[in-house]
């Protein structure tokens, strides 16, 4: 008798463990069901594509952009902060999903799966309003700068007859602290993408301007794992949206003054 009230005691509390578990199994994969976290790698010393704000808070051009894809597809977004020259093992290492960051098109197009461009680019040079410099042959002897791994680096390596008539060139870190050093007069001139030299002289009200020949034209994408064509064509898709409804039309114009973009133009 005792045998038998304890089995059917033992039986009655292994159902009610398992209702139980099964009770909270359910509730916590109706909680986390079809959420995805997309992880964008970025450079944050790029504004203003991607940088850190007075507080603290990642924030920028793409940034935005980026947020809003997530928003709409109700997905996480991770912001994850690379140092440029790393980029291709975050990439395949699967650290982040895509560079979403001023990111050029032009010499890179079969190293990446990229969405269509979003915004054309020009690579310039900036220097001094002082300085004198009005034209690329006023660069010859002068010290330039450029960041390491960016795309006016890849411009000038296409232009070695440019460089050559440099007294040197020289790499930075990242584009803040080569203007910096135009500021400082350590350097003449900064090889770099237009509108992040526009966006510093505004901001900072720089006293430097930008020379009129440009060293290269480019255009801005998405950029992810080669191969990786179905997140590719999911954020492809959101942009298009975006474009369509007029949300990076709005962006752009917060960031730009203008609609710099391009998709469905």
């Amino acid at each position: 008798m005792k045998r038998k009230v304890l089995f059917l005691l033992v039986t009655g509390l292994i159902i009610l463990a398992v209702t139980a578990c099964a009770a909270v199994s359910d509730d916590t994969a109706g909680k986390g069901e079809g959420k995805r976290t997309f992880t964008v790698g970025f450079d944050k010393d790029f504004p203003p594509f991607g940088f850190v704000d007075e507080n603290g808070k990642y924030t920028g051009f793409d940034i935005e952009l980026a947020q809003e894809a997530a928003k709409r597809l109700g997905w996480e977004l991770k912001l994850q902060p690379i140092a440029w020259t790393a980029k291709d093992m975050e990439l395949s290492s699967g650290n982040i999903d895509c560079i979403w960051n001023g990111f050029t098109i032009n010499g890179r197009e079969n190293s990446y799966t990229w969405t269509e461009a979003y915004m054309a680019n020009r690579q310039v040079f900036v220097v001094r309003a002082d300085s004198g410099i009005k034209t690329l042959d006023d660069l010859n002897g002068k010290v330039v700068t450029v960041q390491e791994e960016s795309s006016a680096e890849a411009a000038l390596k296409d232009r070695p007859d440019l460089v050559e008539s440099f007294g040197q060139l020289i790499k930075a870190p990242d584009y803040n602290t080569a203007l910096m050093d135009l500021e400082a007069g350590a350097v003449d001139a900064v090889a770099m993408d237009e509108t992040v030299a526009m966006y510093q002289i505004e901001k900072r009200g720089l006293k430097f301007t930008i020379l009129e020949e440009t060293l290269a034209e480019e255009l801005y994408g998405v950029g992810f794992l080669l191969g990786n064509e179905e997140l590719r064509d999911t954020i492809q898709n959101v942009l298009e949206e975006m474009a369509k409804d007029g949300t990076l039309a709005e962006i752009s114009t917060r960031w730009f003054g203008k609609d710099v973009t391009i998709i469905g133009k």
